[in-house]
């Protein structure tokens, strides 16, 4: 499970990550990461899963799925940075193995735009 402490809860670390972070589509789900340089402070994760991809049970259990397999990418995100994961509407749908390979996808290509390697 995701630590309370690598969970982004404030509305300004979203708005960052999203504005001047790097940006990787998939169809399942986007991924916006911000790697701060002068932040010392372990990377934090944040969720964006609208009404669009359904209704609150289905929107919570892509919820829960993201946040588990999120947990596993906190050791090889660079220290400071912030990743906004923002679920699409197929998520609602997809396996947990699709989502796990989706989610493994987009976090290598926006650590190769950052110059980091996964």
């Amino acid at each position: 499970m995701l630590p309370a402490t690598a969970r982004m809860r404030r509305r300004p670390d979203f708005s960052a990550a999203i504005r001047d972070g790097s940006r990787s589509g998939r169809p399942l789900l986007a991924g916006h990461l911000l790697v701060r340089q002068d932040c010392d402070e372990a990377p934090r994760i944040g969720f964006i899963v609208s009404r669009a991809v359904g209704p609150a049970v289905v929107r919570n259990r892509v919820r829960r799925r993201l946040r588990h397999l999120a947990a596993g990418y906190l050791p090889v995100l660079p220290g400071g940075s912030l990743l906004v994961l923002r679920a699409n509407s197929p998520a609602a749908t997809a396996s947990y193995a699709d989502l796990a390979a989706e989610l493994g996808a987009t976090i290598r290509a926006l650590l190769r735009r950052q110059g980091g390697a996964l």
